[in-house]
């Protein structure tokens, strides 16, 4: 897989781009130090995966991902760098499009694995990073599902899906609950991705929260 390293910090940028190309089936086709210009160097470099940080000088990585996700011809998936857990800019970046979330202070091996899952096609979100997520709805005050147009192209068990999905649930634990093949559930997901048009889980878990289809506690 390729890999495009973006971070303002040269010794962050140049250990992580070292580490994640000496890895077997991954290779580093670029670094970049702030968000200037990241369209041409993704459509130059055809990253499949960009670590972006989140915060930098000039073109803050929010603002990187807008543009990368919205404009190239072939986005890559995009794994958002930052050394905050509760950073206002999580919960935008998510709406933006951002596979995943980790923090500056993960171990290697966690990073390699982020990188991985990413790739493939999965979200993923470091475990503090989920708590502040679901924390952040949880202070909200309860309402009806307020977008139900959004919503109504789906059927029941494609609901209950994205219930389960919202609450942390992996395919096979969701085939479990639902007796269901995990086959089936996969199914279910794919067709969820695509009539909401989002991108992964982690979308599917922001739409849920803020359609008011589940809601923190339940």
């Amino acid at each position: 897989m390729r890999v495009l390293v973006v971070d303002d910090q040269h010794m962050i940028r140049a250990g992580f781009a070292a580490l994640l190309d000496a890895q077997p089936g991954i290779h580093v086709v670029g670094t970049a130090e702030d968000g200037a210009g990241i369209l041409e160097i993704v459509e130059s470099t055809q990253p499949d995966v960009v670590l972006m940080d989140i915060r930098m000088p000039g073109v803050n990585g929010l603002e990187a991902t807008r543009t990368v996700l919205s404009e190239a011809a072939s986005p890559p998936r995009i794994l958002m760098l930052t050394t905050f857990d509760a950073d206002e800019y999580v919960f935008a970046a998510l709406r933006a499009g951002a596979s995943g979330f980790l923090l500056k202070d993960a171990t290697p091996e966690e990073l390699i694995h982020a990188v991985r899952v990413v790739a493939q096609g999965e979200a993923l979100l470091s475990p503090r990073i989920t708590r502040t997520l679901i924390a952040d709805y949880a202070e909200r005050p309860p309402s009806p599902v307020q977008n139900t147009a959004l919503l109504e192209g789906l059927t029941e068990r494609e609901l209950d899906v994205m219930r389960l999905i919202s609450r942390g649930l992996a395919n096979a634990e969701i085939a479990a609950s639902l007796f269901l093949a995990e086959q089936t559930v996969k199914t279910h997901v794919s067709r969820i991705l695509s009539k909401l048009q989002l991108r992964d889980r982690t979308q599917i878990v922001v739409i849920a929260y803020e359609s008011g289809l589940i809601r923190p506690g339940e």
